[in-house]
């Protein structure tokens, strides 16, 4: 990546996977990058930076005062903030019925309430500027969603839903926002440390049994580069006109596509009953 005019980035998740490569690529390009993670040690031993670019950050997504701290924190470094990138969570597997309240509850504090925290205490900051870019990072399970995660998906779904008003509400004030479906990436992300799956499997739900097991059998042969994808999304960070809507990966590609077409089916199929509704 070019060396391009300097910004502020904020990149949540950044201590492994996408988000360390993005934090990374940005540091080699001269960008002032603060980064977040929920083991401070952790996330400063993998980028092993000591540059006054870079600004690491222990945050509990989940928690709304730790997240406004760690927000104003690096403001205060760095006097800007520009691109906000909400790349931390993780995959929770399972039917509904296998997975318990605290569970699901504990996936959507992370995926969406996380999401929500960060947005928040940054627009202040963005709006005041008149300017800035907000990329959440969704998933293709966030468009097209498969057999056996159905509460990851609903994580997902929400942040494509809450980007696409976002970038209406914010657009007056020459902010921008931008969700991204990541297919299949060769990051750790199939892992026991990214996924949770039922601890009280049921064992009639024989489809989703079999999902898991194909899709944790891709480990390390996904299709997708993250230094590629990294690379893609700082770009988007600099474009003057982003997609509201960007799908990474040919799998991702394929899958939305494929959806689109059903659901253009289905709509057409049933375009009566639809007016037939009307006064």
């Amino acid at each position: 990546m070019q060396n391009q005019t300097v910004k502020t980035w904020l990149v949540t998740g950044a201590s492994k996977g996408l988000g360390l490569a993005l934090v990374n690529q940005l540091l080699a390009a001269g960008q002032n990058v603060a980064a977040t993670s929920r083991n401070l040690q952790q996330l400063k031993d993998a980028v092993g930076s000591n540059s006054n670019n870079f600004l690491a950050l222990e945050v509990n997504l989940a928690d709304d005062t730790s997240v406004k701290n760690a927000i104003q924190q690096a403001h205060t470094h760095f006097g800007s903030l520009d691109v906000l990138i909400n790349n931390a969570g993780y995959g929770i597997g399972g039917s509904l019925e296998e997975l318990t309240d605290t569970e699901i509850r504990a996936a959507f504090d992370v995926n969406v309430f996380g999401t929500i925290n960060t947005i928040r205490h940054t627009l202040p900051y963005m709006r005041q500027q008149r300017s800035g870019h907000i990329i959440n990072i969704s998933s293709i399970a966030g468009y097209a969603a498969a057999t056996g995660w159905s509460a990851y998906a609903g994580t997902k779904f929400a942040i494509f839903g809450l980007t696409e008003v976002l970038a209406e509400d914010v657009k007056a004030f020459g902010i921008k926002a931008t969700v991204v479906a990541p297919g299949g990436f060769r990051t750790q992300f199939l892992t026991d440390d990214s996924i949770a799956l039922p601890k009280t499997p049921i064992a009639e739900y024989e489809d989703v049994r079999a999902a898991h097991t194909k899709l944790l059998s891709y480990n390390g042969q996904q299709a997708g580069d993250p230094e590629k994808a990294a690379a893609a999304m700082i770009a988007l960070g600099f474009d003057a006109n982003p997609p509201q809507r960007l799908f990474l990966g040919s799998d991702a590609y394929n899958r939305a596509t494929a959806k689109i077409e059903t659901v253009a089916g289905e709509i057409e199929t049933f375009k009566n009953t639809s007016f037939s509704t009307d006064f």
